[in-house]
């Protein structure tokens, strides 16, 4: 088994997911296939439910509400696939953070194995969210492209504009992680937090919607700046906001760097609270 560097640097921190990367994918599998072990349909649901979720969005706001976004939409579907992109991000954020607390407590028995790199269960935690949120994606453009005839070929930046929100949330993690060790109670607070999160996004409305003078704070968010970027590239076929996603780049590199700090400073006393 590889080791990446000791030093505490952004090198170690991706080098933590490169020299594990074999085991993130056999941890990451095994995961996903216990979620759905014992299930008639297996893996299935993973994609019978975002289907399912789609379709009754667009039941509800767009037939029964008859919501619309704005003046710019002219398809009634528009809502229901406005409204999934922001679901879609909120999702895999809050699923990696409100899993995060308790992934020491719930591998002990590894965290007693000294050389067992136990920073990976925040990598096989990321993981296990992006496949859900790849699935929901693709529902997502099927979807589109039923509705609108075409796809955008700025689709392919979804990566790109995705990337820093999971480097933002590595950090997050690992810093949840540490502190689930020693608080108990950080696991509650961060669901209330998680689902203030989603009304507290441009999800079910949109950032136009609130009074000028709010329409920054709804920023501090760290999936607001994720949601609206994504729905350009996705819904409006534009280019992302380049400079904004360069400021975000290094926010969450910043944020990955200190959260990988932390539990690297206190890991070898996880055995001990334990």
């Amino acid at each position: 088994m590889k080791s990446p560097p000791d030093k505490i640097t952004l090198n170690a921190l991706f080098a933590s997911f490169w020299y594990q990367r074999k085991l993130i994918l056999k941890l990451t599998r095994r995961e996903v296939q216990a979620r759905y072990r014992g299930s008639i349909f297996g893996l299935f649901w993973s994609l019978f439910q975002p289907v399912l979720m789609l379709m009754i969005y667009t039941f509800i706001f767009s037939f029964v509400f008859e919501v619309r976004w704005g003046k710019e939409l002219e398809s009634r579907y528009d809502f229901a696939l406005l409204l999934f992109i922001g679901l879609i991000v909120h999702a895999f954020f809050a699923e990696c953070l409100n899993r995060s607390p308790r992934q020491i407590h719930g591998n002990i028995i590894f965290v007693k194995r000294i050389m067992f790199p136990i920073e990976i269960f925040s990598w096989v935690t990321i993981c296990v969210a992006l496949f859900q949120a790849a699935i929901n994606y693709l529902v997502l453009q099927v979807f589109f492209s039923l509705v609108h005839g075409t796809i955008h070929w700025t689709v392919l930046l979804i990566p790109i504009v995705f990337a820093p929100l999971i480097i933002l949330t590595s950090g997050i993690c690992w810093f949840l992680a540490a502190s689930g060790v020693y608080f108990r109670d950080i696991n509650e607070t961060i669901q209330i937090l998680t689902l203030a999160l989603l009304f507290l996004a441009p999800v079910f409305y949109p950032v136009s919607a609130l009074p000028p003078p709010f329409r920054p704070f709804i920023f501090i968010n760290p999936i607001t700046f994720i949601i609206e970027q994504a729905r350009a590239v996705i819904i409006w076929g534009a280019m992302p906001n380049w400079p904004g996603l360069i400021i975000y780049y290094a926010l969450a590199l910043l944020t990955a760097w200190f959260g990988f700090a932390t539990f690297r400073k206190f890991r070898g006393r996880f055995a001990d609270v334990l």
